[in-house]
């Protein structure tokens, strides 16, 4: 039997925890509560579920588990490409996490798209990843201000790590020849949408808009939705983001909120814009984005 040689050792272990007797969401969650760090409560924020319900599902998985004796053992070269889209969700949520404010799951996440790309060198979704995440990344310094959130349109360019972004571009070329015109995954087209909101303004707002669109068709993901709908608002205006957002059934989903105040804040409809950012506060979680949405409602006021 063949006998992978893991790069590293944290990685190695999310390989064997991401095991296909498993639905692949119930492989992310699980391995997220065991090996990531993340509480219930968000893992749930990140599938869009109620902490209960990630709660009784990650029980379930444990029970199969048991029940079904899967072996939890490092699994070898020829399968690694079944377990490789659990893999990459897992590393891409515990960023999403670390970028969030806990910057310790962020350098992990970096360390473990590295270890992942020596691995695995000729997956293009590997090297987009790997991309997307140092993208973000090159913006960390900029997005709090004196403790602080600070809007991508509001950072100090100055203090983003444009050695990193190159780096990030870098792995998305990579990624985008091994693909040698063949059609892009999640991966990649997110990297690429992270490369454009690496550029110098002004933002090519068209093409982002057109990278949403392919995402969402890839997708069926109604947050990719949103983020088209915020790209088509820079294009054709806000009431047309408008018109996509009221069609989004995220009623759960914080940013959806933010983002319906904001459009019928530039739409001169104060008192729906104020109404959304009453509802984005009652279900926020984190605390600095909860101290930005309370400033951007006292706007409306001033």
């Amino acid at each position: 039997m063949d006998q992978t040689a893991f790069p590293d050792e944290r990685l190695e272990l999310v390989f064997t925890c991401c095991h296909p007797a498993l639905a692949t969401d119930l492989q992310v969650a699980l391995t997220l509560r065991t090996l990531g760090g993340l509480s219930t409560g968000e893992i749930a924020r990140a599938f869009l579920v109620a902490e209960p319900t990630m709660a009784q599902r990650l029980v379930r998985a444990k029970r199969k588990i048991k029940l079904a004796g899967i072996p939890f053992r490092i699994p070898a070269d020829h399968l690694l490409p079944d377990r490789l889209a659990a893999v990459l969700a897992v590393v891409y949520l515990i960023f999403n996490a670390g970028y969030g404010g806990r910057g310790e799951l962020a350098g992990e996440a970096l360390r473990l798209a590295g270890a992942l790309a020596e691995l695995m060198p000729d997956e293009p979704e590997v090297h987009a990843l790997l991309a997307l995440i140092l993208l973000h990344d090159s913006r960390r310094d900029a997005r709090r201000r004196d403790g602080q959130l600070v809007l991508l349109a509001d950072q100090d360019r100055s203090l983003w790590d444009r050695e990193q972004a190159a780096r990030g571009r870098a792995a998305l070329d990579r990624a985008l020849a091994l693909l040698g015109g063949g059609a892009p995954g999640s991966y990649v087209l997110q990297a690429a949408i992270a490369s454009l909101h690496a550029d110098d303004e002004p933002r090519d707002w068209r093409q982002i808009a057109t990278l949403y669109g392919e995402l969402a068709r890839l997708t069926r993901s109604p947050v990719v939705e949103l983020n088209r709908a915020i790209a088509v608002a820079e294009v054709d205006g806000p009431a047309a983001g408008l018109e996509l957002v009221e069609q989004l059934a995220l009623d759960d989903f914080h940013y959806l909120h933010s983002t319906r105040a904001e459009l019928l804040r530039r739409l001169g409809r104060t008192v729906e814009a104020r109404d959304a950012y009453g509802r984005a506060l009652e279900i926020v979680h984190d605390d600095a984005e909860r101290e930005l949405l309370r400033r951007r409602a006292a706007e409306l006021s001033s």
